[in-house]
């Protein structure tokens, strides 16, 4: 990671630099703490935070909020029972509830000004604990005044060992105004899925960047899903002049078709060998059967199910080439 931050530090001005040292913080924090998740809102929504303390020893509660770029706030404390808000959050948009082992923090009607990341700490003063770390993201385009960020496609289903491309593009609200797809851009992919989320920093300078005379500049970022681990909601960060914007979120999920293809096949072998468990039951039933009526029909009998093991011997070669063609990586296939 630091090797490709070396080259964003000398390269980036003041206002970038200082934008970048939040996420790093994001980043370490997240290798000391446990896994901070990353929920998404519009403006005027509500959301609810939880935070998990079954299991800890606990005299006090407390949640915190870390806005990027400031110190940690306190929006609530919990002591011997008693729930108390903060001063300065002390409205009734924040609300704490307890339910079992959990915390619950509701934040009604949210603004732009809430985008920050919260946490719990509980425990005592010789084991405290942080837990519940939650980076809450407002996607609010209308403080976008001169550009935004769009993502596409909303979502993609993507086999295990294929390659799916996001794109992230900058645009302007002006039809006459084009934006200029500069260096000083810088791009940052964020994957959020349910053990926490990933920050990848990419470079403009390496990555996949196209500049569309429709008012428009697209980043694009190819990645393999390897296993299911990879999918979640993949989100662009763009900081430009010193702000930064953010993108609707792509949702990437991993196709089952190997799964099913894999039963079907099963299927189709168990069918098969009931039907030749089936023939070489006939064939019995044939040398101690007497008549001519009772031999004709016990011939039918035996010669029709011969067709059906070739239909499913056929569609058993017809799914296993599908099932290689369609779900093998592309370095493997013919």
């Amino acid at each position: 990671m630091f090797l490709q931050v070396i080259p964003l530090i000398l390269s980036c001005n003041v206002e970038t630099f200082l934008i970048f040292l939040c996420f790093t913080a994001l980043i370490l924090a997240a290798d000391l703490l446990p896994p901070i998740s990353l929920t998404a809102v519009e403006p005027g929504d509500n959301v609810t935070l939880v935070c998990n303390v079954s299991g800890v020893e606990m005299k006090y509660f407390y949640w915190h909020k870390q806005p990027l770029g400031h110190m940690v706030q306190t929006v609530a404390k919990v002591i011997r029972g008693q729930s108390t808000i903060s001063e300065e959050f002390k409205d009734s948009r924040f609300t704490v509830i307890k339910k079992a082992s959990q915390y619950f923090l509701t934040v009604r009607n949210v603004s732009k000004e809430d985008e920050a990341t919260y946490f719990c700490h509980t425990g005592t003063n010789y084991s405290p604990k942080f837990s519940g770390g939650t980076f809450l993201f407002v996607n609010d385009h209308s403080n976008q005044k001169c550009v935004y960020v769009k993502q596409s496609p909303q979502r993609a289903s993507v086999l295990l060992g294929h390659s799916v491309t996001l794109n992230c593009s900058l645009l302007s609200k002006n039809k006459e105004t084009a934006v200029q797809c500069s260096d000083e851009h810088t791009v940052y992919w964020l994957r959020a899925g349910p053990e926490g989320f990933d920050l990848n920093i990419i470079n403009t300078h390496r990555n996949s960047r196209t500049e569309d005379v429709k008012r428009s500049c697209v980043f694009s970022l190819s990645k393999t899903i390897q296993n299911s681990s990879d999918a979640g909601t993949y989100y662009c960060a763009v900081v430009t002049r010193g702000k930064i914007l953010f993108g609707n979120g792509t949702q990437v999920e991993t196709q089952p078709v190997v799964l099913a293809l894999g039963i079907l096949l099963a299927c189709c072998v168990s069918v098969i060998a009931f039907l030749i468990f089936y023939i070489k039951q006939s064939s019995t039933t044939k040398e101690h059967c007497r008549g001519r009526l009772i031999h004709t029909h016990t011939h039918k009998i035996h010669t029709h199910p011969h067709i059906y093991i070739y239909i499913y011997i056929y569609i058993y070669i017809y799914i296993y080439i599908y099932i290689y063609i369609w779900t093998a990586p592309p370095s493997q296939q013919l």
